[in-house]
């Protein structure tokens, strides 16, 4: 899905000129960022990042200084593969704005019984370490947007 990691400090990406791996700091997403090595502009994430540690998913989520909104999903899911496509849309049209984040709740099943997640997909929306929303069940991308705007904006 996505080239970008995550560990407890920040987003691991490669430089789009260089292919330099920098450090995006959680802290501040949101703001311009530059390549260490070649100085190029870095884009903010663009496309749902995968997260399967619990140490990087709780920094992440209680330090970014955007809002996070979280796709809990499963492979075998027949809603999760449906409705994949609108998280890739919404990241894309959020960029700069909110980080979109995939959590595989066969990979990493103790963020599923930290976020007491029963049924899925469920998507929950994250600011500084605080669940602003929940919702259960597949929405069309348009639907997504419009529910993580406006817990964004009720933060």
């Amino acid at each position: 899905m996505s080239t970008i990691e995550t560990d407890e400090q920040g987003l691991l990406l490669e430089c789009p000129q260089c292919g330099q791996r920098n450090r995006m700091r959680y802290e501040r997403l949101g703001g311009m960022a530059r390549c260490g090595k070649c100085q190029a502009e870095l884009a903010p994430p663009s496309v749902p990042i995968n997260v399967s540690r619990a140490e990087g998913f709780n920094a992440l989520t209680s330090r970014s200084a955007l809002p996070v909104l979280v796709d809990f999903w499963a492979p075998w899911c027949g809603p999760c593969k449906m409705v994949a496509p609108a998280f890739v849309q919404v990241a894309a049209e959020g960029a700069g704005r909110w980080l979109v984040v995939k959590v595989n709740t066969e990979e990493a099943p103790i963020l599923g019984s930290q976020f007491r997640i029963t049924a899925i997909p469920t998507m929950v929306v994250m600011h500084r370490g605080i669940e602003l929303a929940r919702q259960q069940g597949a929405m069309p991308a348009a639907r997504i947007r419009q529910f993580v705007e406006q817990a964004a904006t009720a933060r």
